[in-house]
């Protein structure tokens, strides 16, 4: 565990998501395969038909029926989205050598783009006016409007004056050395491997993600529904899980808290002392 993030650290071999994410591709393709006669009529990942009669006709309202798990399948704890607080936040950005990772990270954090959707934004998908960018979207490859802060718009005004502008229906995001190319996602993830390196945390490039979704929901300006919007979300009780707190967050607030003082019991003048203690006690 992460003392700074309070993020576990990765451990040698696979993880558990990790592994039961694999067993669902393999039996989703066996499946696949053998429903359109294709393919062998077994699948050779194993199944619970406890768990697939009780899931099969559930309504979301309905509760969640507790069964076994199938062979092969791993126990995952369901921990909350980590979303990066504010005064690591700050150190984060602080350790951005230039003013194109400066403006990634605002884009990151105020519109809630996955990665590789920022990475591919062009200058044609960039909307000045509208203080909006289109990305293609993970799931459905739709070209769809994200809004971003001011400020994210500012870094990047700064990022082509300094480096300059590429050509339409380019990149907007450029390598620094070398070859002009456009950065990929592996080049942003060893920056983000550099900065904590520095800090001694083990930030990754989706936590952005879960650190704009967290503070759109937790800011009391916007409503769920007006998150999921914004974030993509196909469905409203994924946007819900970001409607946490954190304890690491509630720093100043539990410090107030600790440090106000014990209130002082009065009582209106005129009332006899031994009056008091006799009705109140000592």
């Amino acid at each position: 565990m992460n003392l700074r993030t309070g993020k576990p650290t990765l451990r040698a071999g696979y993880a558990p998501r990790t592994i039961n994410h694999a067993l669902s591709v393999v039996s989703g393709f066996y499946g696949f395969h053998a429903h359109q006669g294709n393919g062998p009529v077994v699948n050779p990942v194993p199944v619970s038909p406890q768990r697939r009669q009780a899931l099969a006709h559930r309504s979301p309202l309905e509760p969640r029926a507790v069964v076994g798990r199938s062979r092969l399948r791993q126990k995952v704890s369901d921990r909350p989205p980590r979303s990066i607080p504010d005064r690591l936040w700050d150190e984060l950005f602080d350790r951005m050598g230039c003013e194109r990772d400066r403006a990634l990270l605002e884009f990151y954090v105020s519109s809630g783009a996955r990665a590789v959707e920022l990475l591919g934004v062009g200058v044609n998908d960039i909307d000045w006016a509208g203080q909006r960018i289109y990305v293609i979207s993970k799931g459905t490859r739709e070209r769809e409007a994200v809004p971003a802060s001011p400020q994210a718009f500012v870094r990047l005004a700064c990022y082509l004056d300094e480096a300059g502008t590429p050509a339409r229906g380019e990149s907007v995001w450029r390598t620094r050395r070398g070859s002009d190319r456009p950065l990929s996602y592996w080049a942003m993830r060893r920056i983000m491997q550099r900065a904590n390196e520095l800090l001694g945390t083990n930030w990754t490039l989706h936590d952005l993600r879960h650190t704009a979704a967290s503070r759109m929901a937790n800011g009391g300006k916007l409503t769920p529904v007006e998150v999921q919007a914004i974030m993509r979300h196909a469905n409203i009780q994924t946007t819900s899980r970001y409607l946490t707190a954190r304890v690491e967050e509630m720093f100043d607030k539990l410090a107030e808290h600790y440090n106000t003082p014990r209130p002082v019991t009065s009582y209106p003048a005129g009332y006899s002392a031994d009056d008091i203690k006799a009705v109140f006690g000592g």
